[in-house]
């Protein structure tokens, strides 16, 4: 078997990477390759067409295996298991506690708890917890970050009276005070102290992670891949440096840190942004010699323990079932990756708090993947892979650059006090809001292809409760813009269905058949946008007939639909023949657009239009506020 395998791929000469790039300049018939093919990625590195064996060599992250030191394989050797977890919001215990063995025989395995301040005690968390086995699943918990080192005081006693078994017990407590710096613009620096007590409150047991780097939150504010890297990395070693520094050994300060990643749709850039986590946490532990009770250098400590949970930011109101395909891929990119434990946001979270509905569908999003997909079974399957190793590369490159940068201004803290953490991130955020104005950035559903039909009825913008039930004043550092990327639209669109007058967007559809039905599909999916209706037609003989039908249709708006060539022939006729009775526009921007401008016609909207501002601009025309 193998002398015939041999002999038939002897047949076949190998072909060089220059021989394929002479081939391909050949295709391109004289373009610039580097502009045509070569992809300029927003994370400021450049990705090539392709990739091959060679383009391994000198990789650092094809040395190690899974469960080896610096990690970007993974932390484990036999399998890809993962915790799939469920949130509750905790306002009466009995009913949390009710919900939570519901959830436990569902297919979940990891809860967390959001709790009032006002609720931390013991009494409630024994009714909390009651008939839950804590030693077989994760338990998490979030309360107000003065009450954690009070929480973690009770879970503890919990538990020694319980008699579990301290090895066994798996969780983590959400201590951030600089999560909650950069929510709310407030500086809590002095909360930082409470993370000692926290540490040492928590050691007996080995596997509850009490210090958090929610790096999810400027995932959800817009940031870029390695935006969040980079600071995450930052946010890491603030706490680390601060713990060590006060005296906790860094084995075991390394040891409660937990990274809560927020996961993108860009499927393959967040599969190798949690392989560069690993590998670059692993490296910066490793510079504390972490060391165990031998004295000996303890690798284990620079495992980064990692929670991954589906971006808010790409979440959309309109069409909300699309939102299920984001967040599957995105779930499919951090099972691949290798994470600890996982949450699907649901698909509604857009518009309303989760149901019973939206919460069972993302359970199922997981258990598919485990059950089906059998993703929990192959450790790092994206191993060898020449695009992705090197994408981990690239991507660990830009956020080391940042993870450095920030060191060199003073570290994570005085940056978030400074706030060059907000503000850079909000300018992530401006800059891809931008993005989906022009549709260099695609929301299905929103800016592209949107359903004509769809209608929000009572859907709102829907805002989470802040995390101690209660409204804090903004403070004196910048906060974290967490408008979603489809927001502007969606205001737009709920703007138009509020003021009880659909415009009618007609599509005049003339001349050459093919550029006519490009056109109208293009200007329908435009105008769609904004909650218009859109009337397609299949052509006219003439303009009179076009515009008589227009009229007869009550439209409000005619778009010209034909060919560049044509419009010099079509549009002047076309915009007199309206006369004024509906706003007017050319779909395209053809060669004798100034010629147009000239007789009058002033909208044209095509591929380089901004479809927001466009949008907009008409939304007023038509005296829609």
């Amino acid at each position: 078997m193998a002398d015939s395998k041999a002999k038939l791929f002897s047949d076949f000469s190998s072909v060089s990477t220059q021989e394929w790039l002479d081939k391909i300049q050949v295709d391109l018939k004289g373009a610039d390759f580097q502009k045509k093919l070569v992809w300029r990625t927003t994370e400021g590195f450049n990705v090539q067409p392709f990739y091959r064996k060679e383009d391994l060599e000198g990789l650092k992250t094809t040395e190690g295996l899974p469960g080896e030191y610096p990690y970007v394989r993974g932390n484990k050797k036999e399998d890809n298991s993962w915790f799939i977890r469920q949130d509750i919001t905790v306002t009466d215990a009995s009913a949390a506690n009710a919900k939570a063995l519901d959830l436990l025989n569902k297919g979940v395995d990891s809860l967390g708890f959001s709790l009032n301040k006002t609720d931390v005690s013991s009494n409630f968390i024994e009714i909390l917890l009651d008939n839950i086995q804590c030693d077989c699943i994760e338990l998490n918990f979030s309360t107000c970050q003065k009450h954690c080192v009070k929480l973690a005081e009770i879970l503890v006693q919990y538990f020694q009276d319980k008699g579990y078994d301290p090895q066994r017990l798996k969780g983590s407590i959400n201590f951030d005070p600089l999560a909650h710096m950069m929510q709310k613009g407030k500086d809590l620096s002095p909360v930082l102290n409470f993370g000692k007590r926290l540490v040492e409150i928590l050691k007996p047991l080995p596997y509850f992670r009490c210090i958090n780097v929610n790096s999810v939150l400027l995932n959800n504010a817009g940031s870029y891949i390695y935006q969040e890297l980079g600071y995450a990395l930052a946010w890491g070693n603030q706490y680390l440096s601060l713990l060590t520094e006060a005296g906790v050994p860094a084995d075991l300060a390394a040891s409660k840190i937990r990274f809560n990643f927020g996961v993108s749709s860009n499927y393959f850039m967040e599969i190798a942004k949690i392989r560069a986590a690993r590998m670059l946490w692993a490296n910066i532990v490793n510079e504390y010699h972490p060391v165990n009770d031998k004295g000996e250098l303890d690798l284990d400590a620079c495992k980064m323990l990692i929670h991954a949970e589906t971006s808010q930011f790409n979440l959309t109101l309109f069409d909300a079932y699309v939102n299920l395909l984001r967040t599957q891929t995105e779930a499919m990119s951090a099972a691949l990756a290798g994470i600890n434990s996982m949450r699907v946001v649901p698909f509604n979270t857009a518009y309303e708090a989760p149901t019973d509905f939206s919460e069972r569908i993302a359970r199922n999003q997981q258990l598919l993947l485990k059950e089906e997909a059998h993703f929990n079974r192959i450790v790092d399957p994206a191993a060898g892979s020449y695009y992705i190793e090197n994408l981990t590369v690239s991507i660990a490159r830009q956020a080391w650059n940042l993870f450095l940068q920030t060191e060199d201004e003073g570290g994570m803290l005085q940056a978030v006090l400074s706030s060059k953490v907000q503000d850079a991130i909000n300018a992530s955020n401006t800059a891809r809001h931008e993005a989906v104005s022009k549709r260099k950035e695609i929301l299905l559903g929103t800016n592209q292809f949107p359903n004509f039909n769809e209608t929000a009825g009572d859907k709102a913008p829907y805002v989470n409760p802040t995390c101690c039930g209660g409204h804090h004043e903004s403070g004196s550092l910048s906060s974290l813009n967490t408008s979603r990327a489809a927001s502007e639209f969606e205001s737009l669109r709920l703007q138009t269905e509020k003021s009880g007058k659909r415009p009618i967007a007609f599509m005049l559809t003339i001349g050459n058949l093919a550029m006519r039905q490009a056109r109208a599909q293009f200007s329908c999916n435009f105008l769609a946008c904004a909650g218009y209706k859109v009337i397609d037609n299949l052509g006219f003989a003439s303009i009179q007939e076009g515009i008589a039908a227009a009229i007869n249709a009550e439209a409000d708006i005619v778009v010209l639909c034909s060919s560049d060539d044509e419009y010099a022939e079509y549009a002047i006729p076309a915009f007199k023949e309206l006369n004024g009775r509906a706003l007017f526009i050319v779909a395209g921007a053809p060669a004798c657009m100034e010629d147009l401008k000239a007789a009058g016609i002033t909208n044209f909207i095509h591929v380089h239009s901004n479809v927001l501002e466009t949008l907009k601009a008409y939304n007023e025309l038509l005296g829609i506020k």
